[in-house]
């Protein structure tokens, strides 16, 4: 058949009205399961692809989401963002992806959009404006760009403090999702799944504190991040329960450079036997503080222990294995796409919240203080043991 293939086409072949062409093309019910599978033979035979305007002006519908995000260098934005464009793709979404300004200090090279394939989705780099101005009026800008889209719903994936406020930006009937908690608790207005940041830094500092340690020093990420406030909120909690001294916090920006700096920063101010563990808000800030550890003659963990966040895939093959908190953003992402899917069809809640618990991993990179004498006795933990 030469020309473009028309829905009266596929009707002819398959023996069918062009309304149930329509209704299996919308994915609607009313449809045997005979008739649904011979009229997406008859699809697939002839190549017919359904104009997406027209469709969207008879069903007022796109099935298109709009996603804010924010640089994909760093890896907790990058992996929710894989997750989220998988989930939207397995429910016959398309995706229209935001980036916005993070307002953190960049390396040359980073916080340009990757190169995707067309199929993953659409990338729209500057509608936030890309650069200057506070982060959350960057995210609101965007807010209103994919509004103006015709997008069915929206998820905000940008991590600054105030994102997951913006749902009352997004007009009556859109709805969304906000992978982010916000500060004091649950918005009326949106869905929230996102992990449970401060129960991790609690964990793991509870973790530290349990091997023997005095007191944790911590190496936070950029102030304006929501997750550096909760990890800090996490840090500190555990440390006042335990009745533990409470250092002052050092920022980094998530990178391993800030994180070289801010340990050497840490060991001139501590001295030689100051310091002897140090959470790190991000694995690439830990990566940055062993190194500084390394350089300065400290043993890990003899000397000092080290723990990260997120559980980046080289964690566990550095050449002292770290001990870090593993996020789960696959399953964060596809919890959050099922529950904003439901609610864009009607048959799910339009707002609640959801935290989704992460677990510690303990490898090398931590172990009790050495006692006086410095000599440890006793097996140290392995790549795998000690997880919850």
């Amino acid at each position: 058949m030469t020309g473009r293939v028309s829905m009266a086409d596929v009707a002819r072949r398959a023996g069918v009205s062009q309304k149930t062409v329509s209704r299996v093309v919308n994915g609607e019910a009313h449809v045997s399961r005979a008739v649904r599978e011979r009229v997406l033979r008859e699809i697939e035979r002839l190549g017919f692809l359904p104009n997406e305007n027209a469709r969207a002006l008879v069903t007022r519908k796109s099935r298109r989401i709009g996603v804010l995000t924010t640089s994909p260098s760093y890896h907790g934005p990058a992996a929710l963002l894989d997750g989220l464009e998988r989930a939207a793709r397995e429910a016959g979404y398309f995706v229209s992806i935001v980036h916005v300004h993070d307002g953190a200090a960049r390396r040359p090279g980073e916080g340009q959009p990757g190169g995707r394939q067309p199929g993953a989705g659409e990338r729209e780099p500057g509608a936030g404006g890309g650069g200057g101005g506070r982060p959350e009026d960057d995210v609101r800008r965007a807010v209103v760009h994919l509004v103006s889209q015709g997008v069915d719903g929206i998820v905000i994936s940008a991590p600054v403090t105030g994102s997951a406020d913006l749902a009352a930006a997004v007009p009556a009937g859109i709805p969304v999702l906000a992978m982010d908690f916000p500060e004091g608790g649950p918005r009326r207005g949106a869905l929230v799944v996102a992990n449970d940041d401060a129960g991790g830094a609690r964990a793991i500092t509870a973790y530290l504190l349990g091997l023997g340690h005095r007191t944790v020093h911590h190496l936070a990420g950029p102030p304006h991040w929501a997750a550096t406030s909760r990890r800090l909120r996490g840090w500190r909690a555990a440390l006042q329960a335990a009745g533990a001294p409470v250092p002052e916090p050092r920022h980094g920006d998530w990178s391993p450079a800030s994180g070289y700096r801010a340990a050497r920063e840490l060991l001139a101010e501590t001295g030689p036997s100051g310091m002897t563990a140090l959470f790190a808000a991000n694995d690439q800030m830990a990566i940055g503080a062993l190194h500084a550890l390394e350089r300065s003659g400290r043993s890990v963990p003899r000397d000092v222990s080290v723990a990260g966040f997120d559980d980046i895939p080289e964690a566990a093959y550095l050449t002292v294995p770290l001990t870090t908190v593993r996020q789960d953003f696959r399953a964060a992402a596809g919890q959050g796409m099922r529950r904003l899917v439901s609610a864009m069809a009607g048959t799910g809640e339009q707002e609640g919240e959801e935290l989704i618990t992460p677990a510690l991993v303990v490898r090398e990179s931590t172990a009790g203080p050495l006692p006086p004498g410095g000599r440890r006795d006793g097996p140290q933990l392995r790549d795998g043991e000690g997880r919850p």
